[in-house]
């Protein structure tokens, strides 16, 4: 009974609401834009309103799943301005029988361009990414070897799956296929990001049928960074139909991602099987020869185009080469601040010279991920990381859960619908819950300070 008492107490009624939920809309109109607005957050509604929680309403699970995806922390954040003692957000599908004739407003049907002007748009190859440009090195030869192959035997290898880190090159081996291919063959370029668009699109116009046709009459079919599906379930859905249609007509598909097709999470079983499929190649981190060369021929692409003379010498090429421990994009950028320094200052730089322009970046956070923070949480508290991500709520294994929660929180850009889903998807507020006990604890507790500063310094040393 003190429960049903406690819900009552907890729930607020249509006419005690103290949300004034289009000061709320405004307020998300301001801070996301117009064209995020427009797009998504407008169809929210309030359906519920409880003293430490909403329930908001959206038109379809596709919407509710990209919402929470992308601006849920956003979201909570704007509507503690209004109510301070709200900790979380759920969503309820409502459905509307309107929806599909309300999708859009009539209004601003002329705003959105047709899917085949507007992919065009976007389908357009990079002439600057062939496989002329392109460096070859111990790490990525395998990658290229068979993307070449492709090129030459159409369907031989289907589908070619390319793996990799971020910054790597999978952009441009996918660019320098569909290069090579286009003049004989109906090439389709498009990011997963982008197909996505284009399926959001064409729902809100319930014409589905153009956007099928559109994308299975390409003889070669190329999607970068796939992982972006992850969690869509809808998206998926039309992916798979599509790559079944595809490969059934006989036409090459090429795909990127930054892990293997069996370590994708939160994709269908039977997409990452058919991807695993075909044939997987991986580009790994490169090496100092590879760097050498990348740094070299950046310099002469400076001096062609800008007409000057780039003055380093090898020892401050090898310094920055053996420095950059990450990705190609990474070693272009210290490479320009170098550069941009001797410029200024028009002197010709030593090793001295590089250590102190670049200190702030050879000594900062190297990346982190969650997979990373897991590994080295469970092992520093000397546990089973399958232990650690049960449902087991034992002490010895619920507290360093909580770790890993709140440094997944702090040292990475994860979201906590994200990082929730890391952690055998655990609801967003299971997270929120263990960053809040560790950020307490820790000030309190100079034993879990201790082990928190430890394990950050293990996280950053490898």
């Amino acid at each position: 009974m003190d429960n049903n008492i406690k819900k009552q107490n907890a729930f607020v009624s249509e006419e005690e609401k103290t949300l004034n939920w289009e000061d709320i809309q405004n307020s998300f109109k301001n801070t996301f834009g117009s064209e995020i607005y427009n797009s998504w957050l407008q169809k929210i509604t309030l359906v519920k309103e409880y003293n430490d929680y909403l329930i908001l309403g959206v038109p379809t699970r596709f919407f509710r799943d990209w919402i929470v995806s992308r601006y849920l922390d956003k979201i909570l954040e704007q509507v503690k301005n209004f109510k301070l003692s709200l900790t979380r957000i759920e969503f309820k599908i409502i459905e509307e029988k309107r929806q599909s004739q309300e999708f859009i407003k009539i209004e601003e049907l002329n705003k959105v361009t047709e899917i085949k002007d507007s992919i065009l748009n976007y389908n357009r190859l990079n002439p600057n990414l062939s496989f002329d440009n392109f460096i070859k090195g111990n790490s990525n030869d395998i990658a290229l070897s068979y993307s070449k192959k492709v090129c030459e035997h159409i369907s031989r290898y289907n589908p070619l799956y390319v793996c990799g880190g971020v910054g790597l090159g999978k952009t441009h081996l996918l660019n320098a296929i569909g290069l090579e291919l286009q003049n004989k063959n109906n090439v389709m370029f498009v990011s997963a990001e982008r197909f996505m668009y284009h399926f959001i699109k064409s729902i809100k116009k319930n014409d589905m049928v153009n956007f099928k046709d559109f994308f299975r009459k390409s003889s070669v079919f190329i999607i970068d960074d796939i992982q972006f599906i992850s969690g869509k379930e809808s998206l998926q859905e039309e992916f798979f139909h599509t790559f079944n249609s595809l490969m059934d007509k006989g036409s090459q598909i090429i795909i990127s991602a930054d892990r293997p097709p069996m370590k994708l999470d939160r994709i269908q079983d039977r997409i990452k099987s058919r991807l695993a499929g075909g044939l997987v190649v991986d580009i790994e981190a490169p090496d100092l020869e590879l760097k050498t060369k990348i740094i070299r021929k950046k310099i002469k692409e400076i001096e062609s185009q800008f007409k000057e003379n780039v003055n380093l010498s090898d020892e401050v090429i090898t310094f920055i080469a053996s420095e950059s421990k990450t990705n190609i994009r990474e070693l272009i950028g210290v490479l320009n601040r170098v550069l941009a320094f001797s410029r200024v200052h028009n002197k010709e730089l030593n090793i001295t010279d590089c250590k102190s322009i670049l200190k702030d970046v050879f000594n900062q956070i190297r990346v982190v991920t969650v997979d990373k923070i897991q590994n080295v949480v469970s092992n520093y508290f000397n546990i089973a990381l399958t232990e650690m991500l049960s449902q087991r709520r034992s002490r010895p294994l619920a507290r360093p859960r909580q770790i890993a929660m709140y440094l997944a929180k702090k040292m990475t850009t994860r979201s906590l619908p994200e990082i929730g889903r890391r952690f055998a998807n655990r609801d967003h507020t299971t997270v929120i819950h263990a960053v809040k006990t560790i950020t307490r604890l820790s000030e309190q507790d100079d034993e879990m300070k201790k082990n928190i500063n430890q394990i950050k310094s293990l996280l950053l040393e490898q």
